[in-house]
C-alpha cells in the first residue's frame, strides 16, 4: 500500500471560504459531512443515452458500481459525458471520439477524483474515454456494457453481420422490405451491444486484454446478471487501486499492447482495433506503430470462431469460456507477467480458466483459421500503410490484379454503383476516395462498399475495394482500409483513375498501382487544394489537426498528457 494524499482532499479537506464551498453545494444532494472526510472520491464516467442504445442500460449498471464503491468505503460521484451512438450520429461517430476524449480529461482533471470508473458500450466510447482517462493518468478500471442476446430469425441465429448480407439480398431481390422489418425485431431482442465480434466486442476485449479490467468483462452478455457482479467487483476494486497509488501508465506498458495486439488477432477483431490502439498509445506515451500490428500478431492463428470470420456469437463466446480461455490458449505469447487494475499479473486472469467448447474457441495447435490479425499492406498506393483482415477476406482475391473503377466521393458512389451502365466487372479492383480522417471528415464505415447490382444479379459475393476509410467490425470481404496518406492529404489514392491497374499481393504486404514514380508525381502536381473545410466549430479543430490513419487520427495537440495536478481554486 503506498501513503499518499488524496487528490480529493485538495477539495473536500480544505478550512474557511473555499472547503466551505466545495463542500455545502454538495450536502444539497443529501450527503452526510463523514462521506468527506478522508474516503477516497471515485467518478463513476457515464456515457449513458436514449441516444446510445447499447448504453442504454448504464443507469443500472452504475448502480452495481457505486454498491461496490460503498462496500470498500469510497465515495461515489456519477457524471456524464458525451455519449457516442454508432447507429444514430451522423457523419460518423469516429469524428467525435477525439472531442469525448477532450470531456473525458478535462472532466476528471478538474473535479475531486481520486479513481475512476469508465462506462464503455458503443464502439468509440471504449477508446474516447481510455484515451482520456489516459492524458490524466490517475487510477482507472474499465467496465464494459456486455453484447446483445444471439437475435434469432426464423430459425436461424442472428447479428450486426447479417445486415450486410440482409442488405444485398434485398437490393438482388430475394428478400422482402417485410421480410426485413422483421428481421431487424429480431436481431436486437435484448440491452447491449452488437453481439458478434465487431469493434464494440474488439474494444472491450481490448481493455480485458490490456489488464484494464477484472477477468471476463468483455464477453458476459449485457442481459446476464453476471454483468452486474462484475460492475460490482469493480466498484470495490476501484477503491483499492486508489490506496495502492495504481494508476493507468502501470499497467499500459508496451507489454500490454503487446498482449492487446496478439489477442486480437487470435478473436478475429475488427480492424478498427489499429486505429483507436494506436491513438491510446500516443496517450500514454507508449511508442506503437502500424508495423508493430503485423510483426507482432505474426504467427498468432484465429482460435475465436465469431461472426464476421466465423459462425457463433458474443454469447456463445463467453459460455465457451470467455477471453480467459482464449488467452490461456496464447499463454506462450503472451507477456504473463503484465500487471493489471488487480494488482496481478495478466496470466492470473487466465491460469484457471476453462474452454467448455472448442468448435466456439479453438486450441491453438488445432486453430479455426491460421490467418488472422490485421494485416497491414505498403506500396506506392498507401505510402504510410493500409490495412485488411485476412480471415474476413475471400482466399481467391488475396493476391489480385485489376483495373480500377474510381468514386471520387461517397456521393459518386451512390449515384453510380447501381447504374447498369457502369464500367465494371467482378475482376475489377473498386476505389472509394475522400472518406478518410479529413475528407469526410470523420473517416466513416464505408469501405465495405455494397457490389454493385449488376454484378450481385450474376452471384458476385465478393470483390477487391480499397478506401481511404473504415469499415465496420461486423462487415467483412476483401476490403482494403485506412490507406495512408488519404485522398484529401494528397496520398496517391487521390490521383487514381478509371482504368489503372492496382496489384494487391497480401503474402508480400503489397499494395501497388502500376504507374511509374513520375506519373504519379505529374498527377499529384495537379491537384487541386481540398476545398470541403468546415469554417468553424469543432469540425473546423478537427479537419486541421487530425493526424492519419497510420498514427490513430488523433488530434495532434492531444498527444501525451497534462496529469492530474490543478493547483488554481475558482472562488
Amino acid at each position: 500500500m503506498k501513503d499518499k494524499k488524496l487528490r480529493s482532499s485538495e477539495w473536500f479537506g480544505r478550512t474557511g471560504k473555499d472547503g466551505f464551498i466545495y463542500r455545502s453545494w454538495m450536502k444539497n444532494q443529501g450527503i452526510p459531512a463523514h462521506e468527506f472526510k478522508g474516503k477516497p472520491v471515485i467518478g463513476i464516467c457515464n456515457t449513458w443515452s436514449e441516444l446510445t442504445p447499447c448504453n442504454a442500460h448504464f443507469r443500472e449498471l452504475a448502480e452495481s458500481v457505486k454498491h461496490g464503491i460503498y462496500e470498500a468505503g469510497g465515495f461515489p460521484v456519477e457524471f456524464p459525458v458525451m455519449s457516442l451512438g454508432e447507429t444514430l450520429i451522423k457523419p460518423t461517430a469516429m469524428l467525435y471520439r477525439n472531442l469525448v476524449s477532450m470531456d473525458v480529461e478535462e472532466s476528471i482533471r478538474a473535479n475531486p477524483l481520486d479513481g475512476v470508473v469508465l462506462l464503455c458500450g458503443c464502439d468509440k466510447t471504449t477508446p474516447a474515454l481510455i484515451m482520456g482517462a489516459c492524458s490524466v493518468n490517475i487510477p482507472t478500471i474499465v467496465v464494459s456494457g456486455g453484447a446483445m442476446l444471439t437475435g434469432k430469425y426464423q430459425g436461424h441465429d442472428i447479428a450486426t453481420s447479417d445486415v450486410w448480407r440482409f442488405s444485398e439480398a434485398q437490393r438482388a431481390g430475394r428478400m422482402s422490405e417485410e421480410e426485413m422489418n422483421v428481421a431487424e425485431a429480431c436481431m436486437s431482442r435484448s440491452r447491449g451491444h452488437c453481439a458478434v465480434m465487431g469493434t464494440a466486442s474488439t474494444m472491450a476485449v481490448m481493455a480485458e486484454a490490456l489488464g484494464l479490467t477484472l477477468p471476463d468483462n468483455a464477453a458476459i452478455p449485457a442481459a446476464d446478471s453476471r454483468r452486474k457482479v462484475l460492475a460490482h467487483m469493480s466498484g470495490m476494486r476501484i477503491v483499492d487501486m486508489v490506496k495502492e497509488d495504481l494508476k493507468l501508465s502501470d499497467v499500459l506498458t508496451p507489454q500490454a499492447f503487446e498482449n492487446a495486439i496478439i489477442t486480437n488477432a487470435a478473436i478475429g477483431g475488427s480492424t478498427n482495433f489499429l486505429i483507436h490502439l494506436l491513438a491510446i498509445a500516443g496517450r500514454i506515451g507508449v511508442d506503437l506503430t502500424v508495423d508493430d500490428f503485423d510483426t507482432t500478431s505474426k504467427g498468432i492463428p484465429l482460435l475465436a470462431n465469431l461472426q464476421p470470420s466465423g459462425k457463433y456469437f458474443m454469447e456463445d463466446l463467453y459460455y465457451a469460456g470467455g477471453i480467459p480461455a482464449v488467452m490461456k490458449e496464447l499463454d506462450e505469447k503472451i507477456n504473463r507477467d503484465a500487471l493489471t487494475v488487480t494488482g496481478k499479473p495478466i496470466s492470473d486472469h487466465y491460469q484457471n480458466s476453462t474452454c467448455y467448447n472448442r468448435d466456439v474457441i479453438a486450441a491453438v495447435d488445432a486453430p479455426f483459421n491460421p490467418l488472422a490479425g490485421i494485416t497491414v499492406l505498403k506500396g506506392n498506393l498507401c505510402e504510410n500503410g493500409a490495412v485488411m483482415k485476412p480471415s474476413a477476406a475471400s482466399t481467391a482475391l488475396m493476391q489480385h490484379t485489376g483495373r480500377a473503377v474510381v468514386f471520387e466521393n461517397i456521393d459518386d458512389y451512390k449515384s453510380r454503383v447501381d447504374d447498369p451502365d457502369l464500367d465494371i466487372d467482378e475482376n475489377c479492383v473498386m476505389v472509394l476516395k475522400n472518406v478518410g480522417p479529413k475528407g469526410y471528415p470523420g473517416m466513416p464505415e464505408v469501405g465495405n462498399m455494397s457490389i454493385p447490382k449488376k454484378l450481385l444479379d450474376k452471384g458476385v459475393t465478393d470483390m477487391v475495394r480499397i478506401s481511404d476509410g473504415r469499415m465496420s467490425g461486423t462487415g467483412f470481404g476483401t476490403v482494403v482500409l485506412h490507406v495512408s496518406p488519404e485522398a484529401s492529404a494528397g496520398g496517391t489514392i487521390a490521383v487514381i483513375e478509371d482504368g489503372d491497374i492496382i496489384e494487391l499481393d497480401h503474402k508480400n504486404r503489397s499494395l501497388k498501382v502500376l504507374l511509374s514514380d513520375e506519373e504519379i508525381a505529374e498527377r499529384k502536381r495537379r491537384l487541386k487544394p481540398m476545398d470541403d473545410m468546415a469554417k468553424r466549430g469543432y469540425v473546423y479543430l478537427y479537419q486541421q489537426h487530425v493526424e492519419q490513419a497510420h498514427l490513430g487520427a488523433d488530434l495532434d495537440f492531444l498527444k501525451g498528457g497534462s496529469g492530474s495536478e490543478i493547483h488554481k481554486d475558482s472562488h
